[in-house]
């Protein structure tokens, strides 16, 4: 890709490691690479427990409460007129907002009372989480919120067509297919480890069942813990490793106690615990993407997922793994217990997906989110700034 010019951006993000989420975790990395291509960016987040205050060119933490439903996560807190000082001092080039909370709102209104070219990301389906605790009733009230925010920027980056598609259907505008990648050097198979599986209580022919994931119920994780009971039916042996945390562990802990939950991971132990498994099972329907799919495929695991997300971008049904009808839970059961039944033979599926993996690359993920954020940061200086973006 050529270089472009080095420009100064404001992103604005309420999760960020230390915490540990996939938006955390990929919103860290577009930090990164858009500090490696040389362009200033001041980072606009929540205070996490533990953590010092800070106010400099590079980063402000704004004052931060934790989430009602997850207490280990935050949101931010700020006036937009407290952004507008900022960001008249040393004025940014364009405004990202990764994460749709109040610090977003903020510097939304802030970016837009100073004529600073605004960006957004479509991360995830808040509105659908709703249903997921007894509040369906409020899913229109969450989407219009959304909408309404997200239709304020002049671009809103989406992980896949058809997320565009079901948007645009809903009425969000000017959005723009950018996708996400996988680092496939560590996850890969060459991370398996014989002692690991051994500690699982596994030998080379015993199936172990996978699932990574915050464990709350919009995840939809109970029905790859009844696919397992079902895989024990016919494999007693068989192991399933639940790599994770969230409000629902101790819960699912204590209804499942020969599932091994193991709590969050990162950097080796991650990578070897998804190489060490050998079927990968994504059981949700809220996920806009779902990270961990294009991690386990890199880690040459045959996945079982609904076609949706990653899953249905990058999975070839019935060859890199197996996809079912959005909400056939029959279906998803039935080929998770298929696939135990054949673990011994599945070299050519677990191949097949290390394969596809591998074409999804974050450095071209990236560079296509580098270049719609230069574009937008000029957009005042256009006339088609605020027309319909291609994929």
């Amino acid at each position: 890709m050529q270089r472009v010019s080095a420009v100064r951006i404001a992103y604005v993000t309420e999760t960020y490691p230390p915490e540990i989420n996939g938006v955390a975790l990929t919103v860290e990395r577009a930090v990164r690479h858009l500090r490696a291509r040389g362009h200033q960016v001041d980072l606009v987040r929540p205070r996490q427990p533990g953590e010092s205050m800070r106010c400099d060119d590079a980063e402000w933490r704004s004052f931060g409460l934790p989430l009602p439903m997850y207490r280990d996560l935050r949101f931010g807190l700020a006036f937009a007129r407290t952004l507008k000082r900022r960001w008249t001092a040393r004025r940014p080039q364009v405004v990202h907002v990764a994460t749709p909370g109040p610090l977003a709102w903020a510097a939304v209104r802030a970016a837009q009372a100073l004529e600073i070219p605004l960006t957004s990301d479509f991360r995830t389906n808040f509105h659908q989480y709703s249903h997921y605790y007894g509040l369906g009733w409020f899913e229109p009230v969450v989407c219009d919120y959304l909408r309404r925010l997200h239709n304020r920027s002049h671009r809103t980056f989406v992980p896949t067509r058809s997320v565009r598609r079901e948007l645009n259907r809903k009425g969000f505008e000017r959005l723009a297919v950018v996708g996400r990648g996988v680092d496939a050097l560590r996850f890969s198979p060459e991370h398996r480890s014989r002692s690991l599986r051994t500690q699982w209580g596994a030998r080379r022919e015993t199936p172990v069942v996978l699932y990574v994931g915050r464990l709350a119920a919009e995840k939809n994780v109970p029905l790859a813990l009844r696919a397992f009971e079902a895989i024990r039916t016919a494999h007693p042996e068989a192991q399933m490793v639940v790599v994770g945390d969230g409000p629902m562990r101790r819960r699912w802990q204590d209804d499942h106690p020969t599932v091994r939950f193991v709590g969050p991971l990162r950097g080796e132990a991650l990578a070897q615990h998804y190489a060490s498994a050998d079927i990968f099972l994504f059981p949700s329907l809220s996920d806009t993407f779902g990270n961990v799919v294009l991690e386990a495929m890199a880690s040459g695991l045959a996945v079982v997922a609904y076609d949706t997300g990653a899953a249905g971008e990058h999975i070839d049904d019935c060859e890199s793994g197996l996809l079912l009808p959005p909400g056939d839970e029959a279906g998803f059961i039935a080929a998770a217990c298929s696939l135990a039944l054949q673990q011994p033979r599945l070299g050519w599926m677990r191949a097949a997906a290390r394969q596809a993996a591998l074409q999804a690359t974050w450095a071209a993920a990236l560079d296509r989110f580098e270049a719609h954020l230069m574009d937008a940061a000029h957009a005042m200086e256009t006339s088609d700034a605020r027309t319909a973006c291609p994929a």
